[in-house]
């Protein structure tokens, strides 16, 4: 096969490929064979076809799919062989819509090309970019050990009312002939919408009997009330009037004490023995985080240095819209909205490319694991769960791992870490202290 590339400029191209019979004709032989041995045609058995009527009827669609076979692999090794860098597929050109595929012919097939913009990526120490450490402040620390606190919390009984308490008992509704009675009521006078009613409740002790307005306490919510009433929402509307609140039960929360069992809980297998050294562990856990954090923001800084240094890249428009018009089931307007938009991440994408070329950043399966696990973690401690255990763990793992745009998705996300990592020791870094609220800020811009 004869395949042969025209430049037409720095951003175009055309590539022609001739087919002869040499190149398919063993491939159709072999295929209309293939096709016999399965064949079932009335009047004859299976595999006994006679191989002029498998030619006769099937000869042309066998053609042109092994034609097509040789063109698609021809096409792609050259394309490959020859290190053309093509932006997405090869377009079929208009004139290959008018070849007559007749057995013992030559076909010439063509194809435009949408090319990647020449450009050259450099990074050395005279290239400056900001790199933010965030500060942990003990404050910080603070609500983090509070937070494990809570986890190991537990409510207790308790003889009279302080806010954030709990309070369980019957509600009675008052001035009615068929009064409304509700028995195990749970209630949270904080969280009352009125501070009239919320007062009410100050100083209480169990036995008391509290008069109060639940319309108005929950701002007529009837979800809520619903809840309190024990009745269907349709009916609250009809009991606006008070109620009594006999206290049978008050119980507080009582957070966790900072003890070996607490520390074995949020670090298991930590030598951990004392209160300082619980934080100091919770310090380095806040202080990990926020430099993957800021790793990954000095990415997206070096991206926008980049773009910026190698400026405006000239790309073949027209070409890339009708690949984005195929991949978008032909729907111009959304190509064009999204147009700008897809430029941007292809500048990037291409000038990734260079980079992990040139930092030798490689990925191999263990790395996709680890960062498998990394998101699973992550996405657990969300829900407060901070210690999975290994099995449920490599369970959640395997299952990601199924889905191809997963993996891929995770292969990306260890290219960046590893070229991050890679990038730091190339430029200069220009480090900035920052309180948490501030670098949150620079991501909202």
């Amino acid at each position: 096969m004869n395949i042969t590339l025209d430049k037409i400029d720095a951003v175009n191209a055309v590539v022609t490929a001739e087919i002869t019979p040499e190149d398919y004709q063993e491939k159709v032989k072999k295929a209309i064979k293939d096709f016999r041995k399965n064949a079932n045609m009335p009047g004859f058995r299976k595999g006994m076809v006679p191989e002029g009527l498998i030619k006769k009827q099937y000869g042309l669609s066998i053609l042109a799919e092994e034609v097509n076979k040789v063109l698609q692999e021809s096409l792609y090794n050259y394309i490959r062989d020859n290190k053309v860098n093509m932006l997405g597929e090869p377009l079929s050109s208009e004139e290959n819509n008018n070849i007559e595929l007749v057995d013992g012919g030559t076909f010439t097939f063509k194809f435009d090309l949408a090319l990647a913009p020449e450009m050259k990526v450099e990074l050395t120490k005279k290239d400056k970019v900001e790199y933010y450490n965030v500060e942990v402040t003990d404050e910080m620390i603070d609500q983090q050990v509070d937070m494990y606190r809570q986890r190991g919390g537990n409510y207790k009984p308790v003889d009279d009312y302080q806010d954030n308490d709990m309070l369980k008992g019957v509600m009675t509704e008052l001035d009615v002939e068929e009064p409304v009675t509700a028995e195990g009521v749970v209630m949270l006078p904080k969280y009352m919408k009125n501070d009239d009613q919320k007062k009410l409740f100050e100083g209480a002790k169990v036995n008391d009997v509290i008069r109060f307005n639940p319309t108005t306490a929950y701002d007529g919510n009837e979800t809520e009330l619903a809840s309190l009433m024990k009745l269907d929402k349709e009916k609250v509307g009809e009991h606006k009037g008070d109620f009594n609140f006999q206290i049978t039960e008050i119980t507080r929360f009582v957070p966790g004490d900072l003890n070996e069992e607490l520390f074995q809980q949020v670090f298991p297998g930590s030598d951990i023995k004392t209160e300082a050294d619980f934080r100091q562990k919770v310090r380095e856990g806040i202080e990990s985080r926020y430099q993957k954090d800021s790793d990954f923001r000095f990415l997206i800084d070096v991206r926008n240095y980049l773009t910026k240094k190698i400026g405006k890249l000239e790309f073949p428009d027209e070409k890339l819209k009708k690949i984005m018009l195929n991949n978008a089931k032909g729907d111009e307007q959304k190509v064009e909205e999204n147009y700008d938009k897809s430029i941007e991440e292809l500048t990037w994408h291409l000038i990734k490319e260079q980079l992990v070329e040139q930092t030798g950043v490689k990925v191999d399966d263990k790395d996709v694991t680890e960062m498998a696990k990394d998101v699973t973690r992550m996405q657990f401690a969300q829900y407060g769960m901070m210690n999975i255990p290994d099995e449920y763990l490599d369970g959640s793992v395997k299952e990601m791992l199924k889905k191809r745009e997963t993996v891929d998705n995770l292969i990306d996300r260890c290219i960046e870490v590893k070229l991050g990592t890679a990038l730091k020791d190339i430029v200069t870094l220009k480090e900035k202290k920052v309180t948490p609220a501030e670098f949150n800020k620079l991501f909202e811009e």
